[in-house]
């Protein structure tokens, strides 16, 4: 069995106020909102590389707020 990770591509279109507010939004949520809507800390851990990426790819849009 191999343990290679299989990567998921989501691919999203949003008007560019809408990128904008989400990069806002992104950039402010932090660990408290990913820990309170998590099962356990594993969760929250994921639930952060996951926004981590979700930031990246806004920047790599264009999008990234100081």
């Amino acid at each position: 069995m191999s343990s290679e990770v299989k990567q998921v591509v989501v691919t999203l279109e949003l008007p560019p106020l809408q990128a904008e507010a989400l990069a806002q939004f992104v950039k402010r949520v932090g660990w408290h909102e990913f820990r309170q809507n998590a099962v356990d800390d594993d969760e929250a851990y994921e639930i952060s590389a996951a926004v981590a990426g979700l930031q990246k790819a806004l920047a790599d849009a264009g999008y990234a707020p100081r």
